[in-house]
């Protein structure tokens, strides 16, 4: 079977011949011999097989992005020219929002020769006076492909990302790899390797270590949040192009930390499900002052192609409804919880006994989690109404007040280690960290002592209004609701603690800060004002009925004294009612 340049050199070959044996005479095309017909007829489908050729081909300007559209069984080659020779190599990257896409150094793609991902990249030296490189893209599901490229430059003294692979498939790797669950996102990238120039061999990796070898290179963690609750592509495709490079990494994104050569090439970072977010790494030449970038790769931490809990039905039906709930007894607890004391102690026993309850049986059992969610919701109840009961029998107020200082005194500590304090290396450590968290969470309630009615209707106040912000991020995405969802993933994952936990603060987190202060202050100050008159606590209802009961066994002169009992009086009561009335005789009234 002929080659295409071959058969398309041998047609022309053909119908030039057969041009110049009839002259070049205008001849008509029924006159046309029917051998020059069918030469013609071919030649036409090899031109347009050239033609659709030309078209797959794309060209990429250094620096330019441009968006590539692969069909079905398609190659589309990306080509690159006119290199100066000061560039030593050059990257391409390929960006999907969740399709991949496979980049390959030859037309057909093999192990080591090519890579798939939503966000892939392949590094290419070169070599001396090439001024021209071209890679293949391909859709390997089935399915068409659209994504945006761009190609960058690097000189020789700049540093070269994924140099010194040991770990993945290619020979050099400049692609970080990102793997996410429900409780943490981790990324790997191989190590770099300091620049070379065209013609030369590359430094050794791991035979010397000094200033003059790769282990004096330092790696920046970059971290980017796209637009809050928005899975838009376009959105997407916006902030990869605003990151791209080493200078719009830096001026749009995040530090979050510096790695040496020595420290494992892996960072984790807190899931966001729903929330964009674009990770990249830097990595720099401290002494040629010179930087280079990996192929920056994003996440959403959820599935775009699951039918369950994907992208689009992040927010579940119970869910929905459990904070709902939580958020309009949420809001009558921080304007009248103090007041209506009982209602309070049953909300604040339903908190502490349900999130304990959570974390047990997340950890014990792997139970669906509507399921969880209802027994939770069950055991919730079982510790409000415990609660209320100790009180009631009890009357202590004040160990009823230390648990409820307790769930004030949880948020405070949570709302501390959500600042960049919870990122500190030290409280890497559980347990220095665990030992902190305690020590704030009991604190809280031992302040309040003295002040027990202040320290319960600020905790009304406070706990209230961030139940509200709960139930509002039921329905719109907030990165409040992670102050206490990280300390929860961290009751949850042993693992969690090397986890960055920075999420983004945009518009509407703003917004649902000022809600939740301005709604806090106007229920402690409500409360403040309208019980400065009142007794401190409601007294126990059983305490008043054994003092009642008391009162009217000393008391003769209490007419209540000559009551019977309960008992007494429902019995007689039923007899009345069941018994059959005796005849009055004779009801005309006497005369005389």
């Amino acid at each position: 079977m002929l080659r295409w340049p071959v058969a398309f050199e041998y047609l022309s070959n053909c119908v030039a011949s057969e041009c110049s044996r009839l002259g070049s005479r205008n001849v008509g095309l029924k006159k046309m011999p029917s051998s020059w017909l069918m030469y013609i007829f071919l030649y036409v489908l090899v031109c347009d097989g050239v033609v659709a050729q030309v078209e797959n081909r794309v060209v990429f300007l250094f620096n330019t992005f441009q968006n590539v559209n692969v069909n079905e069984n398609e190659t589309v080659q990306a080509v690159v020219s006119r290199i100066p020779p000061e560039v030593a190599f050059i990257t391409l990257q390929f960006h999907t929002q969740h399709s991949n896409a496979t980049l390959s150094y030859t037309r057909m793609p093999g192990l080591g020769l090519s890579l798939t991902a939503v966000d892939s990249g392949l590094l290419s030296p070169l070599i001396p006076g090439q001024t021209k490189f071209s890679w293949f893209l391909l859709a390997p599901d089935g399915n068409s492909v659209a994504g945006t490229g761009v190609i960058l430059p690097y000189t020789s003294s700049d540093p070269v990302p994924g140099a010194c692979n040991l770990e993945f498939d290619l020979d050099i790797d400049p692609n970080v790899y990102l793997h996410y669950n429900i409780f943490e996102t981790t990324i790997r990238f191989a190590p770099a390797n300091i620049g070379y120039s065209r013609g030369f061999n590359p430094p050794a990796c791991d035979t010397e270590v000094g200033e003059n070898t790769r282990w004096r290179l330092r790696y920046d963690i970059y971290q980017y949040f796209l637009p809050e609750s928005d899975l838009s592509e376009q959105s997407l495709i916006t902030s990869i192009q605003s990151v791209a490079n080493v200078q719009t990494m830096r001026e749009h994104g995040k530090r979050i930390m510096t790695l040496s050569s020595n420290d494992k090439t892996e960072v984790v970072f807190s899931s966001i499900p729903g929330q964009g977010v674009i990770y990249s790494v830097i990595v720099r030449d401290p002494v040629l002052n010179t930087s280079s970038s990996y192929i920056p790769v994003h996440t959403y931490a959820c599935s775009f192609s699951s039918t369950l809990d994907g992208c689009d039905t992040l927010g579940k039906i119970s869910t929905r409804i459990f904070f709902t709930i939580a958020g309009l007894a949420g809001l009558f607890v921080c304007f009248f919880g103090h007041r209506f004391f009982k209602c309070e102690l049953f909300c604040m026993g339903f908190g502490f006994a349900a999130f304990l309850f959570f974390v047990l049986i997340t950890r014990t059992t792997k139970l669906d989690y509507d399921i969880r969610l209802t027994l939770t919701a069950v055991i919730g109840v079982v510790g409000g109404v415990i609660l209320v009961m100790s009180w009631w029998r009890f009357g202590s107020v004040m160990s009823c007040v230390v648990v409820v200082g307790l769930m004030l005194g949880f948020l405070i500590s949570s709302i501390v280690f959500s600042t960049p304090v919870g990122d500190i290396q030290v409280f890497r450590s559980n347990v220095v960290f665990w030992v902190t968290f305690s020590c704030i969470v009991v604190g809280v309630p031992l302040f309040f002592v003295r002040w027990p009615r202040e320290g319960n209707i600020t905790t009304c106040g406070v706990a209230g209004a961030y139940a509200v912000v709960l139930a509002v991020n039921a329905y719109i995405y907030t990165s409040l609701s992670y102050i206490t969802l990280n300390i929860l993933k961290r009751f949850l994952n042993d693992n969690f603690s090397k986890a960055f936990t920075d999420v983004p603060f945009q518009d509407i987190d703003f917004i649902m800060i000022t809600v939740w202060v301005v709604l806090g202050v106007s229920g402690i100050v409500l409360q403040l004002y309208r019980e400065r008159t009142r007794p401190f606590f409601p007294p126990s209802p059983y305490l008043m009925w054994l003092q009642e009961r008391e009162r009217r066994k000393t008391n003769v002169l209490d007419p209540s004294h000559h009551t019977s009992s309960l008992p007494s009086r429902l019995l007689a009561r039923a007899r009345q009612l069941t018994g059959r009335r005796e005849s009055a005789g004779e009801c005309t009234p006497l005369l005389l």
